[in-house]
């Protein structure tokens, strides 16, 4: 078996953080929909299928097939959550505790927007590239 290149290594770090959120999201459903904004129609059900994308991506990202588009699909749906989600919190939310965990939240959801861009873009890269 080969030396693990630092690209691929990363991108099973990243593989496993997004499962965990998928497995958390499933875990924690109930806890977790009461995240979802009143103007998000169907609750708790978002938290599942959100739970069985991340576990989806990550899985696509493990196995290494399909990455590109399950890192684009994943950056897509952080957008999603960005602008639907976080972005009206933080400009209306109901005090200042709720603006701030939004701002927060949303910076962690950008982080992993580019992570997954970042990803997905290199996903074709050969394990032997050299690391610059």
């Amino acid at each position: 078996m080969g030396k693990m290149s630092n690209h691929r290594l990363a991108c099973v770090v990243f593989a496993i953080i997004m499962g965990l959120f998928g497995i958390f999201h499933l875990f924690y459903a109930d806890t977790m929909a009461k995240k979802v904004p009143d103007y998000v129609p169907g609750g708790v059900i978002w938290v599942y299928i959100t739970g069985t994308g991340f576990i989806l991506f990550a899985l696509a990202i493990l196995l290494n097939k399909y990455t590109k588009l399950a890192c684009y699909s994943l950056a897509a749906m952080l957008l999603i959550f960005i602008f639907t989600i976080h972005v009206p919190m933080v400009v209306s939310g109901e005090n200042e505790f709720v603006k701030q965990e939004a701002l927060l939240m949303m910076l962690k959801d950008i982080g992993l927007t580019i992570a997954a861009l970042l990803v997905g873009y290199n996903s074709d890269r050969p394990d032997d590239a050299p690391n610059l």
